[in-house]
């Protein structure tokens, strides 16, 4: 009998990134915050970093941190230099830095909304200008297209038609993160009560995050869903029935019927 080969690691299952994206930015945090990991009786505040202010400061920063070099790593092993990435490390750099910014209260709920702000605020000013920011989102989806269907959806975003329902649903992405924004600075102010450096406002931290996950990512969706219906509405006015910057074949077929060039 001749022995089974051995797998490779391409046959290997692969964790999912989205998984490992779980772990290093939400559950690995939660833990190094949390005063009692698991009812275990261990804190990081506490046995790693010698407690009190000065443990609890540390710990806070490593929890802030850690997701940002795992942001930052993903994007210098994969090397994706996309513009999509390129605003998720710009992002990731952003939220670093201002966890040296040492506050409480008010001052934290709005911190730790700043990142929504500033993206909601980058996008209403892209909608004004020559180049949308929800565009670059859409040219991402396009990179592993076929050069005649990639042509075909830069064409179709270039139509006028096309292109105020880009802006429309750039403004529309940006209000809704805004609105997200708003809802996590009020949620942390409620919650967040304890001064910065204990036990307690570590904890509050934690538990804000973990209760927060899920609404966020949800009117992160909501935001997205709505720009991507102002824009299939505006291509199905300009293209007719069926046509979707989503569905590039059916696209390029339109133009190729109106005889329109695809460049």
């Amino acid at each position: 009998m001749t022995a089974a080969p051995t797998p490779t690691p391409a046959n290997r299952s692969r964790v999912p990134k989205t998984v490992w994206d779980l772990i290093f930015t939400l559950i690995i945090p939660i833990m190094i915050l949390s005063p009692n990991i698991l009812g275990s009786g261990i804190s990081v505040a506490e046995q790693v970093f010698g407690g009190g202010t000065t443990g609890n400061v540390r710990a806070y920063l490593l929890a802030a941190l850690i997701p940002v070099g795992y942001v930052l790593w993903d994007l210098l092993v994969n090397r994706n230099v996309s513009p999509v990435a390129l605003i998720g490390g710009a992002g990731a750099i952003f939220s670093g830095a201002l966890a040296f910014w040492y506050v409480d209260g008010f001052w934290y709920a709005i911190k730790d909304s700043a990142r929504s702000y500033l993206v909601g605020l980058l996008f209403l000013i892209s909608a004004a200008t020559s180049v949308p920011l929800f565009r670059v989102f859409l040219d991402a989806t396009s990179i592993g297209e076929s050069p005649e269907h990639r042509a075909a959806t830069q064409t179709a975003m270039r139509d006028p038609v096309v292109r105020r329902g880009l802006v429309q649903g750039t403004v529309v992405f940006a209000v809704v993160d805004l609105i997200g924004g708003v809802v996590n600075s009020v949620v942390n102010y409620q919650r967040v009560t304890a001064k910065f450096g204990t036990d307690d406002f570590n904890a509050q931290i934690a538990a804000v995050n973990a209760v927060m996950r899920v609404p966020g990512l949800i009117i992160s969706l909501v935001g997205v869903a709505g720009a991507v219906w102002l824009l299939n509405r505006a291509v199905t006015a300009r293209y007719g029935a069926g046509a979707s910057l989503f569905e590039p074949g059916k696209l390029a077929e339109r133009l190729r019927e109106r005889g329109e060039p695809v460049s």
